[in-house]
């Protein structure tokens, strides 16, 4: 028998290159500090052009979910499309070394569009500026969904980042279909309030239909009920979804279970990087045990 798998993720697969810098080189080069901005393929070279020596290490808000949780003894699965480029190759063997099941999907190497990164520039005060083009990641569509993986799978992670187009709309409509046939269940990650203000009606309706276990930091809440009051965001997201895990940054993070409410105090550390907290926030938490 085909042995089961804790959790499969499906995101964005993106290489990340970050690279530290003052708040001067963000003004200089019009970068938002401490959100995602979106940007093309020309953006892309010209900032990385600009930008001081940095590492790479392949990333994406779910892969990095996914990544952790194998970090943690979790049996996982990953669905995320790179072009076979080099970055692309990159992406596959780094988080194959993870000990993460993943087969791609791979867009010919003539493909129009190359493997995606995100420039992410880390500040003094440890805040991340990412700065994503999205390139083939965003090309993912049904027919690229392993319905055979997600049938062992017991949870379903799904990054909020990728669910931008009608393909992919798609696409996590089959792997939601086909991880309820095989007994999973289904979590999804805001991933930032920007997603929420492009698809605010889907990403409502998905939450109430599907989603079993929500995550969201205050202001991805705020933006998904419409209102500037937490308790009110709360309150409504307790009656949406089984369970909703709300990260509130210095003041720890909310966990709502119906009408059970626990609160998790934030411990006290020296913020280096901030690239990924929620990420691995998600892998622990869905961990077993």
């Amino acid at each position: 028998m085909t042995e089961r798998l804790d959790i499969v993720g499906i995101g964005n697969a993106i290489v990340d290159v970050i690279a530290p810098v003052n708040d001067g080189f963000l003004a200089e080069n019009g970068v938002a500090k401490g959100v995602m901005t979106l940007i093309d393929r020309a953006r892309a070279t010209e900032l990385y052009a600009a930008m001081p020596a940095a590492r790479e290490i392949s990333g994406g808000s779910g892969a990095n979910t996914i990544a952790g949780a194998a970090a943690l003894n979790c049996r996982t699965g990953f669905i995320g499309k790179v072009r076979d480029d080099q970055l692309g190759r990159i992406f596959a063997h780094d988080i194959r070394a993870g000990g993460v099941t993943y087969a791609g999907p791979f867009a010919p190497e003539d493909a129009d569009e190359e493997t995606a990164r995100s420039l992410i520039l880390v500040s003094p005060d440890g805040e991340r500026s990412m700065n994503t083009y999205l390139g083939i990641s965003t090309a993912l569509h049904a027919g690229d969904i392993d319905e055979a993986l997600l049938e062992r799978a017991d949870w379903l992670y799904l990054e909020g980042y990728l669910f931008d187009t009608p393909e992919a709309k798609e696409a996590y409509a089959r792997a939601i279909a086909a991880v309820r046939r095989g007994g999973g269940k289904v979590a999804l990650t805001c991933s930032d309030p920007f997603c929420i203000d492009r698809h605010r009606a889907d990403f409502r309706r998905l939450i109430a239909d599907e989603v079993d276990l929500l995550f969201a930091n205050r202001d991805e809440a705020l933006s998904l009920i419409e209102t500037d009051s937490l308790e009110i965001a709360l309150g409504m997201l307790s009656r949406e979804v089984a369970i909703a895990a709300v990260t509130l940054s210095g003041d720890g993070a909310v966990i709502l279970r119906g009408k059970t409410r626990t609160e998790v105090p934030a411990q006290a550390v020296d913020v280096v990087d901030s690239t990924g907290a929620g990420d691995l926030f998600a892998a622990g938490f869905m961990a077993p045990g």
